[in-house]
């Protein structure tokens, strides 16, 4: 079926912005605290609790392999703590340390309130509430696309 007109340069638009967004928010908070791909392994920990590496991997959508040497500096870091698995003591549980757990709240409120200042000197009361509401349709959107990942081929490719 083919698709409506409108369909791609949405598509193309939003990819762009998105893309531009999230690598602003990348290079402040590279500058300013901790790297983008250690903050989401900390919150894997802080949303699930204590989990084996290969589910942190799983729940990144990366190789266990790439993890290791993240995770090691994690654990180096007084951020992230082993410990057996009380149901199989063959595997390791990895869960936030205290200063882990502080390090993830303490980011997590820097990068909200940097976004906030942005949202409120960049766009004036009605754009935040446009802006709002379309949180709601890119929501809808991730979860489509994670519903089944690569049937959504886009028919053009545009960089």
């Amino acid at each position: 079926m083919p698709l409506p007109p409108d369909v791609l340069p949405v598509a193309v638009q939003l990819r762009t912005a998105l893309s531009h967004l999230q690598r602003s928010l990348r290079a402040q908070a590279k500058a300013q605290g901790l790297g983008a791909a250690k903050l989401s392994v900390l919150s894997q920990c802080f949303r699930h609790g204590a989990l084996p590496g290969a589910d942190i991997a799983r729940l990144e959508r990366v190789k266990p392999q790439s993890l290791t040497r993240l995770l090691a500096e994690l654990e180096a870091d007084g951020l992230l703590q082993r410990e057996a698995d009380p149901h199989d003591g063959r595997r390791q549980l990895l869960s936030l340390t205290a200063t882990g757990a502080r390090c993830v709240r303490d980011e997590v409120q820097r990068r909200e309130a940097s976004l906030a200042d942005a949202l409120a000197t960049a766009l004036d009361a009605d754009e935040r509430k446009r802006l709002h509401a379309a949180c709601d349709l890119i929501e809808r959107l991730a979860a489509r696309l994670d519903e089944a990942p690569g049937e959504h081929a886009a028919a053009a490719v545009t960089p």
